[in-house]
C-alpha cells in the first residue's frame, strides 16, 4: 500500500506561529515544538552565531534588545526593512525564514520524519509584494512552498470541513499584527469567499503600544519625570512585554498590575480592563468600520446577510471584542472558534487537498488515456470523481470519505486591485484591469495605444490599490509595487494597439504579458521591484542558510 505524501501547513504569525499536517484518518494535528508548546513565539534573537526562536529569544528580548526581532511579519514586502548584527544585513524573508526552520526542525524531530512540503498562509490584505516575500522566507528555510494562502480561507477550510450544512460565515480574524475580515459561502461541496477586507498593520500589538503609551503617561505623572523613557532600549522592550502580559491578564480578570522601573525610580500602575477598553477604543472600532465597509461589497455580490461569525486569531479572545461584535450584529452569537490554531490547520487540510487532488488527476488520467496535465478537476464528471476516489482510499488506506472530502472545491478572491498607469487626454491616470474581490484565478487583457509615432519603448508602472472603480485619477493613494520596460518595435505608427494582460493565481501572484497588435508580436514584460528580495539574493540567503544553526 502507497502512502500519501504529506504536506504541513504553516501559519506564520506576527506573535505566533503554529504547523500542522492531516494524520492517516483525515484528521489536522498540531505539532508542539521542542518545549512541548503547541505555538512558537515568531521572535529571533541572534545570540552571536546562533539563531534562537521561540520563546527563548522572547526572554532574551528582555536582555538584550538590540539583538531581538519581533513583528517581521510587518515589514514584509518592506524594501527598507533591514535588521543589522555583527556586520550582516538580515531582510524580512530571511528573518521569516529562521522561524519556519524552527517550526520544520522541531516538528520533523517529533515525527521522526522530513518535512519538505508546505502551506503557508498569510493575512487576505496582503499584496503582491508580501505574498512573495512569504513565498520567498519558504524558499530560503529549504522549503517547497507549495502555495500561499490567505489566513481566514485557511480558517474556513478547518471550520468547514467539520460541517455537512451550508453557511454563509463571517470570518473575523485579529491576530497579532494583522486583522482580516472575510465572507465566505460554506457548503459541502465547496468553500467560496465571497469578499475580503482588513489592514495588515492592526493588530493585538497595536492594543501592547497603546497600553505602553498609557504606562509611560502614568509613570511621568507619578515620577514627575517627563523625558521619554521609551528612548531606553531596555525599558521599552520590558514596557512592551509587561504590557502584552497585563493585556493577557485582563481577558480573565478586571485589574492588573503593573511595574514601571527607569533609572533608579519606580512607578505602581494598576491597569483596569476598564482602562484598557478606553485606550484601545479606536482601534477596535476600525475593526468594526471595515466589517461594515466589506459587508458593503459583499451585497454587490448578492450576499445581503450571513449565518454566523467566527471570531480567529489570538487577540481575538479579548472581552472586548466579542463585545463589540455583539453590539454591532446583535442578531448573531459570535464564536471564537480554535483561534490559535484553525489557521495552521486549514493550511494543513489545504496541502492534503492538493495531494489528493493529484492522486485522483492521475487515476482519472490513466482511466481516460490522457496525460495528468490534461486533466481538470474542475471539469470531469462526478462519475469519474467517484471512481478515482474510490481507487486511491483503496491505494492509500483512506476512507472513501475523507477522499470526498478533499474534492471540495475552494475559490478565494484578490484581496487588491491591479492595474498600470496610462494616460487620459494627456492626464496620467491609473487604468484597473483586475478588480478587488474578484474571483481568483482570473485573466483580464486592457487594450492600450503608443503615444507617439517610432517610440522606441513604454515604461509599465504597475499599481495596487483597494479600488473597485476601473480609472483612478488621484494616484496618491496607489502604491507602486514594480516596473517592466517594454521595448517595442521601429516605426510603430502613434496609437498603435498592445494589448497588456494580467494574470493573477490562486495564491496571488500576477503574470503579465503584453502583445504589439500592428505586427503581432509579443513583448515580454519583467516585473522588478525593490520591495523584495531578488532570485540572487534568495539564493544566496539560501545558501548562507546552510552554515546557521537555528533552534
Amino acid at each position: 500500500m502507497s502512502e500519501l505524501k504529506k504536506v504541513f501547513g504553516i501559519d506564520l504569525g506576527t506573535t505566533y506561529s503554529c504547523i500542522s499536517y492531516v494524520d492517516e484518518f483525515g484528521k489536522a494535528v498540531v505539532v508542539p515544538n521542542q518545549e512541548n508548546d503547541r505555538v512558537t513565539p515568531s521572535v529571533v534573537f541572534f545570540d552571536g552565531s546562533n539563531i534562537i526562536v521561540g520563546n527563548v529569544a522572547k526572554e532574551n528580548s528582555k536582555i538584550y534588545p538590540n539583538d531581538v526581532v519581533s513583528f517581521v511579519k510587518r515589514a514584509m514586502g518592506d524594501e527598507f526593512f533591514i535588521f543589522s548584527h555583527q556586520g550582516k544585513d538580515y531582510k524580512p524573508e530571511e528573518i521569516s525564514s529562521f522561524i519556519l526552520r524552527k517550526l520544520v526542525n522541531d516538528a520533523e524531530i517529533y515525527l521522526n520524519e522530513k518535512i519538505t512540503d508546505v502551506v503557508i498562509t498569510c493575512p487576505a490584505y496582503f499584496g503582491i509584494n508580501e505574498r512573495e516575500a512569504t513565498r520567498n522566507a519558504g524558499v530560503i528555510a529549504g522549503l517547497n512552498v507549495r502555495q500561499i494562502i490567505n489566513e481566514p480561507t485557511a480558517a474556513a477550510i478547518s471550520y468547514g470541513m467539520e460541517r455537512d450544512d451550508s453557511k454563509v460565515v463571517l470570518v473575523y480574524d485579529l491576530g497579532g499584527g494583522t486583522f482580516d475580515i472575510t465572507m465566505i459561502d460554506v457548503r459541502p461541496e465547496s468553500i467560496q469567499v465571497i469578499g475580503t477586507g482588513g489592514d495588515h498593520n492592526l493588530g493585538g500589538k497595536d492594543w501592547d503600544d497603546a497600553v505602553v503609551r498609557y504606562l509611560v503617561s502614568q509613570f511621568q505623572e507619578q515620577t514627575g519625570i517627563m523625558e521619554d523613557i521609551l528612548d531606553d532600549p531596555d525599558t521599552a522592550q520590558e514596557l512592551l512585554l509587561q504590557a502584552e502580559k497585563a493585556k493577557i491578564t485582563l481577558s480573565q480578570r478586571d485589574k492588573a498590575p503593573v511595574s514601571v522601573n527607569y533609572s533608579g525610580h519606580r512607578a505602581k500602575v494598576e491597569l483596569t480592563r476598564e482602562k484598557l477598553e478606553e485606550i484601545t477604543k479606536n482601534l477596535l472600532e476600525r475593526t468594526i468600520t471595515l466589517t461594515k465597509d466589506m459587508l458593503e461589497e459583499a451585497k454587490k455580490k448578492g450576499y445581503s446577510s450571513f449565518d454566523e461569525i467566527l471570531l480567529v486569531g489570538g487577540s481575538s479572545r479579548m472581552p472586548q471584542v466579542m463585545l463589540a461584535i455583539k453590539s454591532a450584529f446583535p442578531q448573531i452569537e459570535p464564536k471564537l472558534f480554535d483561534p490559535d490554531e484553525s489557521v495552521a490547520k486549514g493550511a494543513a487540510i489545504f496541502g492534503w487537498k492538493l495531494t489528493i487532488d493529484e492522486e485522483l488527476q492521475k487515476r482519472i488520467a490513466a482511466d481516460s488515456g490522457k496525460k495528468v496535465e490534461e486533466v481538470s478537476m474542475d471539469t470531469v464528471s462526478k462519475v469519474e470523481i467517484e471512481k478515482a476516489a474510490q481507487d486511491v482510499a483503496d491505494s492509500l488506506g483512506l476512507t472513501l470519505g475523507a477522499v470526498k472530502k478533499a474534492t471540495v472545491k475552494i475559490k478565494n478572491v484578490t484581496s487588491k486591485s491591479f492595474g498600470i498607469k496610462a494616460f487620459k487626454n494627456d492626464k496620467e491616470i491609473l487604468f484597473n484591469l483586475i478588480s478587488k474581490n474578484d474571483v481568483v484565478p482570473v485573466s483580464k487583457t486592457q487594450r492600450f495605444g503608443t503615444r507617439e509615432f517610432n517610440q522606441e519603448s513604454v515604461e509599465v508602472k504597475i499599481m495596487e490599490n483597494e479600488l473597485t472603480s476601473q480609472i483612478i485619477e488621484d494616484l496618491s493613494i496607489c502604491t507602486e509595487i514594480g516596473t517592466a520596460e517594454l521595448t517595442l518595435p521601429k516605426n510603430l505608427p502613434e496609437d498603435s494597439p498592445i494589448d497588456v494582460t494580467f494574470t493573477l493565481n490562486e495564491e496571488g501572484r500576477l503574470d503579465i504579458r503584453a502583445i504589439e497588435k500592428v505586427g503581432n508580436r509579443e513583448v515580454l514584460i519583467t516585473i522588478s521591484t525593490g520591495s523584495i528580495m531578488t532570485k540572487e539574493e534568495v539564493e544566496e540567503a539560501k545558501s548562507r542558510a546552510k552554515d546557521m544553526v537555528v533552534s
